[in-house]
């Protein structure tokens, strides 16, 4: 089943997203509504004055994860985010199963069940918004992939879209969780409890974020350019972290 993830923008955040249409993240309203959604955002997109000027000066969560460390090295940079496994215990479970092959998804291509292959390896950013968040985790690369099923919402009351560099699922709609995920830029109040929060950021990594959502787009805020999630990698917790491999790390074939 095709769906979109969705985000709405400051303007959308009012708007509905059908099940069936492609995934957002939601952003509120003045930002369309892309397939698989990521947050909505607020009634207007925060200034570029209103960001940091170093990672450095980022209100830190009040709230630690503590679960396994995912490394997304990406064409432009690598990001390190930590899970909150104990939050969100199905979304990470999920999610670390589609990054490491050992959980069983039909292929958005083949439409083909598949274990053993890493379901995010060589996939795209398909959506972009500076001052908001950048969406992946569709294979298709247009917002309309999905890993073949859903799982429901997981909210915890500790953990909203207060600071920078939140990892969440993006969604059509309640319990509609698949393969789809954002990263923010800043703060996305809201996003409060309407998104699965799933993971944490480093200051790095915001960096790595506004980057990537200030490449070329197009007017779906696609990357004219696509940014390569190269190679997604799971640390368990208390386990190093290896070095960033150079950047000539070539993409796995989707």
């Amino acid at each position: 089943m095709l769906m979109f993830r969705m985000i709405l923008t400051p303007v959308l955040a009012a708007a509905t997203v059908l099940a069936g249409s492609p995934a957002f993240a939601q952003q509120p309203t003045s930002t369309p509504q892309t397939q698989q959604s990521a947050p909505p955002t607020q009634s207007a997109p925060q200034s570029s004055s209103s960001l940091p000027d170093s990672p450095d000066q980022n209100v830190k969560p009040a709230v630690q994860p503590t679960g396994p460390a995912v490394l997304f090295d990406t064409s432009m940079g690598r990001m390190t985010c930590r899970l909150f496994d104990k939050q969100a215990p199905n979304a990470v479970a999920n999610f670390v199963g589609l990054a490491t092959g050992t959980k069983e998804y039909t292929d958005p291509q083949t439409k083909k069940k598949v274990k053993g292959v890493p379901f995010y390896d060589g996939t795209t950013f398909h959506r972009v918004i500076p001052e908001f968040m950048i969406q992946g985790g569709d294979r298709l690369g247009n917002g309309e992939g999905d890993p073949g099923y859903y799982i429901n919402d997981e909210f915890d009351p500790s953990l909203n879209f207060d600071v920078p560099g939140r990892l969440a699922y993006a969604n059509s709609g309640p319990n509609t969780n698949g393969s789809q995920f954002f990263v923010t830029e800043g703060p996305a109040d809201y996003l409060n409890q309407k998104y699965t929060i799933f993971g944490q950021c480093d200051d790095h990594s915001v960096l790595v974020v506004q980057s990537i959502a200030r490449v070329n787009r197009n007017a779906q805020d696609k990357p004219i350019e696509p940014v390569v999630l190269k190679k997604v990698t799971v640390i368990p917790a208390g386990q190093p972290v290896p070095p960033e491999p150079p950047t000539g790390l070539s993409a796995s074939p989707q």
